[in-house]
């Protein structure tokens, strides 16, 4: 129904809800297609193709000097976006900002905002032009490669979509809020993307996990870590995936024994500082956790940040464990985020989900389109073009003729006539003819236009081809991506991690070799083993760690990524840690304190370290304690779950301590050394293997006053006992010396101690080719071959082997591995089959005979 109106014209009467529905519909529509979602082919939102072709018809090229952003936003808005200047200024300064893009497309100068969320300019003051990466994108445009259509006012037209030599969705990502849906799509490495476009061009069927074997994950602008890949498969596979992304962060030592947790890379989309005034920054958010007791650990804060990156110090308390401190930062603050991966474009102007596979193809698609078109815009001019020259040697081919043609003509176009009709030449052709300015007429000119004809009919041809062969064009599509990659491609940022809460994780970390070295003063690291490798037998050898003085390599062994590690401490306590836990760290770099390792308690060390990756029956651990207690246990009693305190390894009384812990067989002989300077050696056979929560039996007599056990060692009769006393003297003795006797005996005697030689200060199971170094209670440290040791009896007194000052005395003896030589002792542990299997920490490996006895004594 409809009424007059006064002035004419009619109301129409409508029902409210079907006015509002359809007025809602088309609003709806308009938002989603016309601003908030980027097309799936361009990776681009409306606002943001305007702003780059705008930029582009002005004439703002990279080589062109900066124009103001007010300029800019005045083209933008006059010309093809009618809405408010600051939604335009806020698209271009995205477009400019290194920690929002990728790889940004827009060039600015000036204050375009900061990471801490300070707020830009005001577009008056800053300038822009187009980034390099950015031509890329328009490369073509004026070559009908693209559909151009209206703009807001009919006065102009504008693209409707852009060429995009790259894959822009892929590459920079996007975001936006629609009406009833929105997308989130995370940016990728420039490399990584292109070498997935090109796998899909090589091989249409290929699927998603073929996809990501090029294209790892996500690679975001500020960096970063992700941390684990099931979110990554899910949104590669389904559009739609959460992916976890921590801040990179390591521990650095301060003076006075304390330890500060250095963040240098954020979180994609997290604010450092506070430039919103809205609490929402990391620094003040790590301050108010603090300030709450939920991080405790934490004294002190500082931004340390400037033009060479970002560097925020959080400052630990002396006895905080890094590690449970930053566990904690994770779980309270932003330095772990979630990004919630929604992957909506639109595909032929509607809404689509989706995973990594459509969207390549669908890129793909376009740029066969772009390819195509291009060739044909190209075919067709050089066609134009081969007529015009094709008519102009119809003309010199009978110049004298056409001249006096023209001559004889009573006007322009009657010359023009006359010459389609004498040389049947088209009006186009006639036209060139007369347009032919004299100097052309030369026969050097007449060879020129010879040539280009001849190369526009071979080029002809060569397009013809092209858009026979469906092969040349991706071939054409290959090598401009290729083009694209070598000019701006870079670096992976983003590093991905595993995750400990994904069942696949050893199927996607590298089963390879490692080499963990420790030294004496407690550092642990872990390198590939290939860096020792890249070196042949007979070289000058490889460098080690940059160590000081007093310190050293005292244990040296080669193994699997995927191997457990087992620590023990001498309070009897068991940690256990994957190899591709520990800290990777470069050859000359001495690696991280295991304090930081393991969340070791005051007056705790690392008595004992074994490496397996399974935990074999018929195996056995044999524990040795100060007091004299030994206890047996099946190895695999300890393939239990153990937390991240650890589990109780032995039980041990409050005045005693773990000395050792040695890998058997069931049928080795054991030796137990003491301060007294006796050595008891019996069979294990004599101790039952008892469970893992037990305190053991005793295993030597050390009941005298003042005496204790220094030692317990794998005894076979092809090695030697070395031992030095308290004031510097020492021998080497031959194992087969020593007796089997009873468990429990003070054993025999194996150096004659006086008191100017003193009680035994260490023991040590040793082959003659090995190193030992001497360490006094005063931190002097000697160095000696064991051949420079004398060999004698069990009841010897043994001679000099370390000069001491007065008053000082050894405290331990030890077995070195020279950090100069690590190359050549690696390759011998890598090269041989262990003979029970992982190699001990207590025994370091320094060439193929050592390989046979895995265990020695501990001083």
């Amino acid at each position: 129904m409809s009424v007059d109106r006064l002035g004419g014209g009619a109301i129409e009467e409508r029902l409210l809800e079907e006015e509002m529905r359809s007025s809602y519909l088309d609003y709806a529509m308009s938002v989603i297609v016309g601003r908030a979602l980027p097309d799936v082919r361009d990776g681009l939102k409306p606002v943001h193709r305007r702003v780059l072709y705008a930029m582009h018809e002005a004439g703002l090229q990279p080589t062109r000097p900066y124009r103001k952003c007010a300029y800019v936003v005045g083209e933008v808005m006059g010309s093809f976006h009618p809405h408010g200047d600051s939604a335009i200024y806020d698209a271009l300064v995205r477009l400019a900002q290194e920690f929002a893009q990728r790889y940004p497309l827009v060039d600015g100068q000036g204050n375009f905002g900061s990471i801490d969320s300070d707020p830009p300019a005001a577009m008056r003051y800053t300038e822009a032009r187009l980034a390099r990466l950015a031509t890329e994108l328009l490369r073509d445009i004026d070559a009908d490669t693209v559909d151009f259509g209206a703009n807001y006012d009919d006065s102009r037209l504008e693209p409707l979509i852009l060429p995009a030599r790259f894959p822009n969705l892929l590459v920079n990502g996007s975001a936006g809020i629609a009406v009833g849906m929105a997308t989130n799509i995370p940016p990728h490495n420039l490399r990584e993307t292109i070498d997935a476009v090109t796998a899909f061009i090589d091989e249409p069927d290929i699927d998603v996990g073929g996809l990501m074997r090029h294209i790892k994950g996500p690679d975001f602008p500020t960096g970063g870590i992700i941390v684990g890949r099931q979110g990554i498969r899910d949104a590669y596979e389904t559009g739609r995936g959460r992916i976890v992304v921590r801040a990179r962060a390591h521990i650095e030592p301060l003076r006075q024994g304390k330890e500060a947790i250095i963040v240098t890379e954020m979180p994609y989309q997290v604010s450092k500082g506070d430039g919103r005034n809205d609490g929402s920054g990391l620094i003040k958010r790590i301050a108010e956790v603090v300030n709450d007791r939920k991080v405790p650990e934490v004294s002190d804060l500082r931004d340390e940040s400037d033009k060479s990156g970002i560097r925020i110090v959080i400052e630990l308390k002396r006895d905080a464990i890094p590690k449970v401190a930053l566990n904690k930062l994770y779980k309270h603050t932003a330095m772990q985020t979630t990004f919630g991966v929604n992957i909506v474009a639109l595909v032929d102007q509607v809404p689509r989900t989706l995973g990594l596979l459509p969207l390549v193809k669908n890129y793909v698609d376009h740029q066969r389109e772009v390819v195509v078109r291009r060739t044909k815009h190209e075919l067709r001019r050089a066609e134009a073009r081969a007529h015009i020259l094709e008519g102009l040697l119809i003309a010199l081919s009978d110049l004298d003729a056409v001249i006096e043609l023209i001559r004889s003509s009573r006007d322009p176009d009657a010359a023009r006539e006359g010459l389609i009709e004498s040389f049947e030449l088209s009006r186009e052709q006639a036209q060139a003819v007369l347009d032919l300015r004299l100097q052309r007429l030369t026969a050097l000119e007449a060879d020129k236009i010879r040539k280009e004809h001849a190369d526009l009919v071979e080029r002809i041809k060569e397009l013809r081809e092209i858009l026979g062969d469906e092969a040349r064009v991706l071939g054409l599509i290959k090598e401009e991506l290729q083009e694209v990659r070598e000019s701006y491609g870079d670096e992976r940022r983003t590093e991905i991690t595993h995750s400990e809460d994904e069942l696949d994780i050893e199927d996607l970390i590298a089963d390879q070799q490692m080499v963990i070295s420790i030294t004496r003063s407690g550092y642990i690291k872990s390198l590939p083993l290939a860096t020792y490798r890249q070196q042949k037998r007979g070289g000058v050898g490889v460098l080690g760690m940059d160590m000081k003085d007093e310190d050293y390599i005292e244990h040296l062994f080669v193994s699997s990524t995927h191997d457990y590690l087992l620590f023990f401490t001498n309070r009897g306590k068991i940690y256990r840690q994957k190899v591709y836990d520990l800290p990777e760290a470069s050859r000359t770099s001495k690696g991280r304190a295991l304090v930081n390792v393991l969340p070791l308690r005051e007056g705790e060390y690392v008595r004992a370290v074994l490496a397996t990756r399974d935990f074999s029956e018929g195996r056995y651990l044999v524990f040795a304690t100060r007091q004299g207690i030994v206890k047996k246990t099946e190895f695999a009693d300890y393939n239990t779950p153990i937390k991240a305190d650890g589990i109780i390894a032995i039980k041990i009384r409050a005045d005693d301590e773990l000395v050792a812990v040695r890998r058997t067989s069931g049928e080795d002989d054991i030796i137990m050394v003491s301060h007294s300077g006796h050595a008891s050696r019996f069979n294990e056979s004599q101790a039952r293997a008892m469970g893992r929560d037990t305190s053991g039996v005793r295993g030597m007599n050390v009941s005298r006053g003042g005496n204790h056990v220094l030692a317990m060692g794998i005894a076979r009769d092809d090695t030697e006992l070395l031992v030095v006393t308290d004031n510097g003297y020492g021998k080497r003795t031959a194992i087969s010396e020593y007796p089997v006797k009873g468990r429990g005996t003070m054993g025999v005697q194996t150096i004659k101690l006086t008191e100017k030689k003193g009680g035994l200060a260490g023991a040590l199971i040793v082959r003659e080719h090995q190193e030992l170094v001497f360490i006094s209670r005063e931190g002097m440290v000697q160095r000696t071959g064991v051949r420079g040791i004398s060999r004698y009896g069990r009841a010897s007194q043994g001679v000099r082997v370390m000069n001491l000052r007065e008053g000082d005395a050894v405290s331990a003896v030890a077995l070195v591995v020279e950090s100069t030589d690590t190359a050549a002792q690696v390759r011998a542990a890598a090269e041989e089959e262990p003979v029970d299997g992982e190699p001990s920490m207590e025994e370091p490996v320094a060439d193929e005979d050592e390989r046979d006895e895995p265990d020695a004594p501990d001083a």
